[in-house]
């Protein structure tokens, strides 16, 4: 009996296990079918992600009508994707570092001055120096190229009229010409409140600063996630040795010595000062000659968009100081010390400056005094703040310079503004 029932039993679990198995192998054959309908050959969900992404990205530069990129452009962008030079050498940057930022044109007769001063600045090898070119140049690339002192990073102004050479932002065949009537030439674009049409030379002014703002506060890897302060700085900035710890200081010291200071400068507002050499600090309006703020103060001028990107006027600072600052709603003062830290010494502006050897620069060179003094930190924490009011500017009803006055330029300011977002 015992010996009848026993194979009866296995028989029976044997049936019970095959039918599982079979239901199993049927589950997986119905599922690689479903994946097999619903997956390209050769691609995964990672990677349908990612095409999906870059769509995303694609159909939203298209709803901005941003200028449609040519081969340079797309080359630019993707330069802008690469890591940072120098890692090898720099492998760590310092917890509390000021990232800088400089802002070149084309004049390299100036830029050399600039990097050559910048490598000597005491604590450089400690923080990220980014370089941002409007367009590019050969010249100013290989000297950059050459910087080894920091961890460095370039990036290239992928909409500068000088990378679209016959269409917008560039010039075009179609484009009105000095104080061309629109309707009589048959003609493209909007004049000025003087009446002169756009010079892409010089709105490329406004544009690579409000794409470089944009880019490096919000775009980039390596600083769209960084809340402190970074310093900006051009070509024609002379550097002395004590500017980034003095930076440091005053950053530090700005929360209780001056918290209604929106930045921190490393020289006078009025470019031709060298400062007061006294034992105090001093708040001031905000200058134009490195100056340095943080992610709030970024979002306050980003709210601002409109004002700076419709006013007539094709210089960014002024710009800044006649519509976005008065529109705060109370004076932006910046806090600095009693003796420059880095010196404007540029003798003629815009893009002039190459070709010739001794261009812009007496001699081919600039004589700046370095004293003792210049070359450590000269900040005093136990100073107290000498507070400049009612300084001279740009009054109620200024309109500015004129130069910015066609609409294709509105609108791509306005998109640079939203490119991040």
């Amino acid at each position: 009996m015992a010996s009848y029932k026993k194979p009866r039993f296995k028989d029976a679990a044997f049936k019970r296990f095959l039918s599982v198995v079979l239901g199993t192998l049927l589950l997986v054959s119905l599922l690689v079918v479903s994946l097999g309908t619903n997956a390209t050959p050769g691609s995964s969900g990672l990677d349908e992600g990612l095409s999906e992404s870059v769509v995303n990205i694609q159909s939203f530069r298209e709803k901005l009508n941003l200028p449609k990129e040519n081969d340079f452009s797309i080359r630019l962008e993707k330069q802008n994707r690469l890591p940072p030079r120098n890692i090898d050498l720099y492998p760590r940057l310092a917890k509390d570092h000021i990232t800088i930022v400089l802002y070149v044109h084309n004049r390299p007769q100036y830029l050399r001055v600039v990097v050559n001063s910048l490598s000597k600045v005491v604590g450089i090898s400690e923080t990220l120096l980014i370089v941002s070119h409007d367009g590019y140049f050969e010249e100013m690339n290989k000297i950059v190229e050459g910087i080894k002192f920091c961890r460095l990073k370039q990036i290239f102004a992928p909409y500068s009229p000088h990378v679209f050479t016959d269409s917008f932002p560039g010039v075009s065949s179609k484009d009105c010409q000095e104080k061309d009537e629109a309707g009589k030439k048959h003609c493209v674009g909007n004049p000025d409140q003087y009446g002169n049409h756009r010079s892409p030379n010089i709105v490329s002014l406004k544009h690579h600063w409000w794409w470089m703002m944009n880019t490096v506060w919000d775009g980039l890897k390596e600083t769209r996630g960084h809340d402190g302060h970074i310093l900006f700085i051009e070509e024609d900035h002379f550097i002395y040795p004590n500017a980034y710890r003095n930076l440091q200081l005053l950053v530090s010291l700005k929360p209780n010595k001056c918290p209604d200071c929106y930045a921190a400068n490393l020289a006078p507002c009025d470019v031709n000062l060298r400062g007061e050499g006294w034992n105090r600090l001093v708040a001031e309006r905000m200058g134009n000659v490195g100056y340095a703020f943080n992610r709030t103060v970024w979002r306050k001028i980003h709210g601002k968009a409109k004002e700076f990107c419709f006013f007539d006027d094709y210089n960014w600072d002024i710009t800044m100081w006649a519509t976005v600052y008065p529109s705060f709603g109370s004076p932006v003062y910046t806090l600095r010390g009693p003796r420059t830290s880095a010196v404007h010494f540029g003798k003629c502006g815009l893009h002039q400056g190459q070709g010739k050897i001794n261009a812009c620069i007496d001699n081919g060179s600039v004589n700046i005094q370095v004293d003792d003094i210049d070359k450590v930190a000269n900040i005093r924490p136990e100073w107290d703040v000498k507070v400049y009011q009612n300084q001279p500017g740009y009054k109620a009803g200024f309109k500015g310079w004129g130069g910015w006055g066609d609409n294709r330029d509105h609108r791509l300011c306005l998109n640079f503004a939203q490119m991040y977002h």
